[in-house]
């Protein structure tokens, strides 16, 4: 099956395998002419990155790369990839790659043009406003895994490596002008990626859905999100060249980041902290964390669950759909719990601490307290 489509929502994406060919033409059409390609380390010397810059080249837009970009990027990062972007005289960014390549590649756009520091513009009130919304440069954006929706995102998450938290820094235009979803593009992603990332778009489906804001358009966009990723997510792991099923996951990431417009919760108010402080993978940190908080949420949540449970074909109501994450983690090799994770002695004052302190606490359906999100922590553990 081939799925190709141009979507105007809720920006200019065009999806479907092989449109990366397009890349020259989505600079244009978002006015840039001397691009700036972001990406993570990792990418920097693979195929795909190579024959993106070729294309480039071509066309005559040169082949500037900035990869200097952790797993979880840091104000280091930002403060190199913006010297980078004005030393090169560059219009506009291609953010390229997983969710620490677009995360810094949009960042760098936004910094680039602003006389005020980095936490200046953290997600707080309306600290968006300091901005000079004119000198944002524009953004084409070019996912590479199926997981973080990035691409279709008005804020990076950044880490603060002096106090070892990730920060939210948010703005209307980091809305990239143009995306290119290209399943292609997915198809050499590792198993162990494969599943964190799926689970990562599953996990802001979940979230957003269970979330007690109203935003019905976001709840209808969760809820087909997270039957694509049942569908989907199993096919695109077991094998990597089944471009059908990467596509349906690309389409389902885009979907979760979209849909918690509405709000997230405990998972990643927990996994923001853990994976700034143990340097963990974000979405496989979502997916141990998933079963305990589901029954955190329990007494706020069975309803839409069941709700949930039903469309996706899951018997059981709230119990089943429980059973069918667990069964799901336990299939793609997540692990059980942090221990097995990796990490062997949490700091619980400080995750704790730094959980409560983060937004997405407030679209949890149960208020978070240090007491509560305490127990929460150590039933991960």
């Amino acid at each position: 099956m081939s799925i190709t489509a141009n979507w105007s929502y809720p920006t200019a994406i065009r999806f479907g395998a092989g449109r990366i060919l397009e890349i020259a033409d989505a600079c244009k059409a978002a006015c840039i002419k001397k691009p700036l390609l972001v990406t993570d380390r990792g990418l920097a010397e693979m195929e795909i990155t190579i024959r993106t810059l070729d294309l480039l080249d071509a066309a005559g837009l040169g082949r500037a790369i900035f990869a200097d970009v952790d797993p979880n990027p840091n104000e280091k990062n930002a403060a190199a990839g913006v010297k980078a972007y004005n030393d090169g005289g560059h219009d506009g960014v291609i953010a390229f790659g997983g969710g620490s390549g677009l995360d810094l590649g949009k960042l760098v756009a936004f910094l680039a043009g602003q006389s005020r520091p980095l936490w200046d513009f953290e997600d707080i009130g309306d600290w968006w406003t300091r901005a000079d919304a004119d000198a944002i440069a524009p953004i084409v954006a070019v996912p590479t895994t199926a997981g973080t929706g990035s691409e279709v995102g008005r804020a990076s998450v950044i880490t603060n490596s002096v106090t070892e938290e990730k920060k939210i820094i948010f703005h209307p235009k980091f809305m990239p002008t143009v995306v290119i979803c290209d399943p292609e593009l997915t198809v050499g992603m590792p198993n162990f990626i494969t599943a964190g990332t799926g689970l990562d778009a599953f996990a802001h489906c979940v979230e957003a859905f269970c979330s007690p804001h109203y935003h019905p358009m976001s709840q209808g966009m969760a809820l087909e999100g997270m039957r694509l990723v049942k569908e989907y997510l199993p096919r695109a792991y077991a094998d990597g060249s089944d471009i059908e099923a990467r596509a349906h996951m690309m389409s389902a990431a885009a979907m979760g980041a979209t849909a918690f417009q509405k709000g997230l919760g405990a998972i990643h108010a927990l996994s923001h902290p853990l994976g700034a402080i143990y340097h963990t993978h974000h979405g496989t940190t979502n997916a141990v964390c998933m079963p305990a908080v589901l029954q955190f949420n329990k007494p706020a949540i069975t309803g839409v669950i069941s709700q949930a449970a039903n469309y996706l074909g899951i018997a059981g109501g709230f119990d089943g759909f429980c059973a069918f994450v667990d069964e799901l983690n336990a299939s793609l090799g997540i692990p059980k719990n942090l221990t097995e994770l990796g990490i062997t002695d949490v700091d619980v004052d400080r995750v704790v601490a730094g959980a409560l302190n983060d937004p997405s606490t407030s679209g949890n359906p149960i208020k978070m307290t240090k007491e509560n999100t305490t127990e929460l922590l150590r039933a991960c553990i």
